[in-house]
Formats: structure tokens, C-alpha cells, sequence
């Protein structure tokens, strides 16, 4: 069966059908099916001549040399780094064919790209994380419905003291932290199944206790019911979600993007932060203070 269309996509082959169902195993994000399918209408429509001529594209013709005009033609109207990321595709693609052995080999590695300069992530400023710092130990001006001053403030920080990703806050329970004679070690579950293992300092479990508080008088039944009278992180389910948004449940990435915009902007630094980075610039930042040296900002919000 062809890769079903939907309302104004086009027809694909059967054989790009099954590429996308054995990525599906895997399970890719949906921002990652698009992007294959993206990729794969932009070359194709190259190779095959025409957009309707797609859903018909023999596999005789992925050869080597129509891969290299084809991507030639591609890197006329396109950026380096949409050719690196469309080349990676039809990588995945052709290694998938080769190992299914519906092509004698695969011909991308003799097909050239572009090699993406490396440049350092941008780092908020000094004076801009103080400001930042500032505004999260301030109620808002004009108060809504959704602010909780104590979750944005602990989220905020746990970003950009122990350097976790937007998926990693996400997936974090309560019982990934764990307490030490100095303060507390957080288990990350990290990209690609690899885990790690974060130090952080007293003064941020402190937040993040005070902010568990908060919400167990949101949210009360969603508490241990036998908690502890000491509040913090033994009031809680080891299996609890560490971070949840207004309902109480998980926080979404929606939510927790959201909160950190609404922060940058009270702040007044939106403009300082790397296009696009809101949970990772204040990773960049953890990142390039750790490196230096300068990572002492809990005191400051303390």
C-alpha cells in the first residue's frame, strides 16, 4: 500500500510506505514523520521530473548519479543546513532499501553535502540571568490564572542549574531526585536512552521543595495520603511527575515553553536569547558557566 495521502499531500510510493512504518518501531516524533516525508517529496520530485510522477518513482532510478543532480538542484534554492538534514533522510531512506534489498547498494555516501560550521551555543548574559533571577522572586504586576510564581521559579532553575532539556523536565519524577549530604542528585533520562547523573546544591532543592509544597495545596489529593508533615519530597510519590501544570498532571511541552517565555518576557531579556532557544538557552547557558566556572546563580535567587 502507498504512503496514504492526506487532504493536500501527494501520493507516494509503496516502498517509502515501508521506510516510514519501520521508522515507526521506533517511535519517531511526528515533527520527525514530517520532516521525512518533506525530504523525501523534495528529491524525489527532482528525480522523478514531476510532482505526480512521484507515487510511480521506480527504484531503478535512486541511483548514484540522480541523487547527485538531484541534490545539486536542491542546494540551489536551499541552506546548508536543510541540505544536511534532507541528505540525512535519504541516507536513512537508502540504507533501509539497501538492507531490505530492494536496491544494489546505497548511493549517498558518494553524493556530497555541505559541512555546517560549528559554533558555540549562545549563553544568556550575566546581566540578564540577574534579571531573570529578579523577576522569578517577584508575584507579577498583574496576576492570571495560570501563574504560579513557586512552579515557574523551580522549573526555571532546575533548567538552568542542572542543564536538563526541554524532554528531560518533562520525563523527570520526583523520585529522580535523590538527596546528598550536599544537596541532592537528579537522574536525568537523557537522549538516546543514556542516563546521567546531575549534583545540585541545597539551595535549589530548597526551591524545589518549597514549590512541592505549593502544589500539594493546589492539588491536595494528588499528595501521598499519609505525607509527611515535613512537606517536600517525601510528601510524594517516587512515581510522581516532578513538574505539572495548571490541572496537576504532567506538565506539556506547550505549558512549559510558555512559562519560560512569559518569564524571559517580564525580564526583559527575550531579546538576548538565541532565536528560537527558551528551555535551551538556559541549557547554553548552564553548559558555558559550567565550563568557566561561574555557576553560582542559586544564591542569587535563593
Amino acid at each position: 500500500m502507498a504512503d496514504a495521502p492526506g487532504p493536500t499531500e501527494p501520493s507516494r510510493p509503496e516502498w517509502f510506505a515501508a521506510f516510514l512504518a519501520d521508522r515507526g518501531t521506533r517511535k519517531p516524533s511526528a515533527h520527525t514523520i514530517k520532516a521525512y516525508r518533506q525530504d523525501f517529496d523534495a528529491i524525489a520530485t527532482l528525480v522523478a521530473g514531476d510532482p505526480a510522477a512521484v507515487a510511480r518513482l521506480p527504484l531503478a532510478d535512486i541511483t548514484t548519479d540522480s541523487m547527485r543532480v538531484a541534490f545539486a538542484q536542491y542546494a540551489e534554492t536551499h541552506e546548508a543546513a536543510s541540505i544536511q538534514r534532507c541528505w540525512s533522510t535519504w541516507n536513512v531512506l537508502c540504507t533501509f532499501l539497501y538492507t531490505s534489498e530492494l536496491i544494489a547498494a546505497n548511493p549517498m555516501p558518494l553524493v556530497g553535502r555541505p559541512k555546517l560550521a560549528k559554533t558555540l551555543p549562545k549563553a544568556l548574559p550575566t546581566d540578564s540571568v540577574t534579571a531573570l533571577l529578579t523577576t522569578l522572586g517577584e508575584d507579577p504586576r498583574r496576576r492570571r490564572s495560570s501563574d504560579w510564581t513557586e512552579r515557574d521559579r523551580a522549573l526555571i532553575l532546575t533548567a538552568l542549574l542542572a542543564g536538563l532539556r526541554a524532554d528531560e523536565l518533562l520525563r523527570a519524577n520526583v523520585g529522580d531526585l535523590r538527596r546528598t549530604d550536599e544537596g541532592a542528585v537528579i537522574h536525568v533520562h537523557g537522549k538516546g536512552g543514556k542516563d546521567r547523573r546531575i549534583p545540585i546544591e541545597a539551595p535549589l532543592v530548597e526551591i524545589l521543595e518549597h514549590y512541592l509544597d505549593s502544589r500539594a495545596t493546589r492539588f491536595p489529593t494528588t499528595a501521598k495520603k499519609r505525607s509527611s508533615p515535613a512537606g517536600g519530597l517525601a510528601a510524594w510519590s517516587p512515581s510522581a511527575p516532578l513538574f505539572v501544570g495548571g490541572d496537576g498532571e504532567r506538565i506539556s511541552r506547550g505549558t512549559l515553553q510558555y512559562r519560560v517565555l512569559r518569564a524571559f518576557r517580564r525580564a526583559g531579556i527575550d531579546a538576548d536569547r538565541a532565536r528560537g532557544a527558551l528551555v535551551h538557552g538556559l541549557r547554553h547557558t548552564f553548559v558555558i558557566c559550567t565550563a568557566s566556572g561561574r555557576k553560582r546563580y542559586v544564591g542569587s535567587a535563593a
